[in-house]
């Protein structure tokens, strides 16, 4: 039966599975063909390992029946070379001298199963369903994985696309907008003493336009930025990371008089910067909606429910109205009119980013004239 090839039928007629079969008995190596002749396999019968490595190339057989003793080259040492050729390819080991050692060492080395002779046809049938049911879980595990490289490389390429984009479309914007700004700044230094009480507040409206557009333009940056920023997981103890923030807007909003409470934080497993960004923007908008607000109060803490940490920044601030709460972390959806509040709608944007790409979920409770609260959970966290 050396090199010789047979086809028959087993019910799959359009694509006969392909087998290759080797044992350097003779009469073991025709029975065995002889028995499958007629069940529809595509049938390549060789008497030795070097004879099947002639006949193997990548995806031309679907499994390998081989002895486990032979001369030279042994069965184990056949499928290590066989599962390189061919990482999908199913292997059955047949011996006559099995051990539970030879059938551990023939699974290590990737037999997906291990037939002791003398052995019944209908048991090499049922290991060679096995066989070839495991090589198409392996190939659609394999089709599987390069759709997704296929799909990460598209999504690596339409990032790099819109970061392009996104710097230049900044660039081109800032130019004029900068010119705009610069004009009417030389305009103020050199004319407004010429200048009507209304001309005068034209003019500074055109400078708050265009510092505004500035700002804005730095939202959409500090956005488009987050989505590929890697996250730089460590363990973050979150009560100075906090306190640092506090310290910051403090700075920035002295004649604020807000009452903070600080409650409890735990240490989790995150990215120090981006968490960093998630209290900034939350705490950032308790002292903005509380800055017309008599005893002011923010509230910075986390509690244990339901088996995980919920993290909360409580205000008593302006609020908002739950019904207009699916805006609420849409970049640049603001539930308050400019001339309330400033902003560009775009920091719980943001926060909700970042809190998701931690694995975790944000969501907020309010009433009008009462104030806010924000929860948020990251995942699994370590205390």
């Amino acid at each position: 039966m050396s090199g010789q090839q047979r086809t028959g039928w087993n019910g799959t007629a359009a694509s006969p599975a392909r087998l290759l079969i080797v044992d350097d008995e003779p009469v073991q190596l025709l029975a065995l063909c002889g028995a499958l002749e007629g069940r529809g396999f595509q049938i390549t019968g060789c008497s030795s390992a070097a004879e099947a490595l002639v006949h193997l190339r990548p995806g031309s057989h679907d499994m390998l029946l081989t002895d486990l003793v032979m001369p030279g080259t042994d069965g184990i040492a056949l499928t290590r070379e066989a599962l390189r050729i061919d990482p999908l390819i199913a292997v059955l080991l047949m011996t006559a001298e099995g051990t539970i050692g030879s059938a551990v060492e023939a699974m290590r080395a990737g037999a997906g199963d291990y037939l002791l002779k003398p052995f019944q046809l209908d048991g090499v049938l049922a290991a060679i369903e096995r066989g070839l049911a495991m090589r198409r879980l392996r190939q659609q595990n394999a089709e599987l994985e390069q759709r997704v490289r296929r799909h990460v490389a598209d999504l690596e390429a339409s990032n790099r696309e819109l970061d392009a984009f996104t710097r230049s479309a900044s660039h081109d914007l800032r130019s004029p907008l900068n010119a705009v700004l610069g004009f009417a700044l030389l305009l103020r230094k050199h004319a407004s003493s010429t200048l009507e009480p209304r001309h005068q507040q034209w003019l500074a409206d055109i400078e708050s336009s265009a510092r505004r557009m500035n700002r804005l333009i730095d939202d959409l940056l500090r956005l488009s930025h987050l989505g590929r920023q890697a996250l730089e997981r460590r363990p973050v103890a979150l009560q100075p990371l906090v306190q640092d923030v506090l310290e910051d807007l403090k700075r920035h909003q002295a004649a604020h008089g807000a009452e903070i409470t600080f409650g409890e934080l735990p240490t989790v497993d995150g990215d120090a910067s981006l968490l960093r960004q998630v209290y900034m923007n939350l705490l950032s908008n308790a002292f903005k909606f509380t800055r017309h607000t008599p005893a002011a109060r923010i509230e910075i803490g986390s509690a244990r429910r339901d088996g995980r940490t919920v993290f909360h920044v409580r205000d008593n601030g302006s609020g908002f109205d739950m019904a207009q709460a699916e805006q609420l972390f849409q970049a640049f959806q603001r539930l308050h009119r400019p001339d309330e509040f400033e902003g560009n709608g775009v920091g719980l944007s943001i926060v909700e980013r970042v809190v998701h790409r931690h694995g975790g979920e944000v969501w907020a409770d309010a009433t009008p004239g009462a104030g806010a609260s924000f929860y948020f959970t990251l995942g699994e966290t370590a205390n």
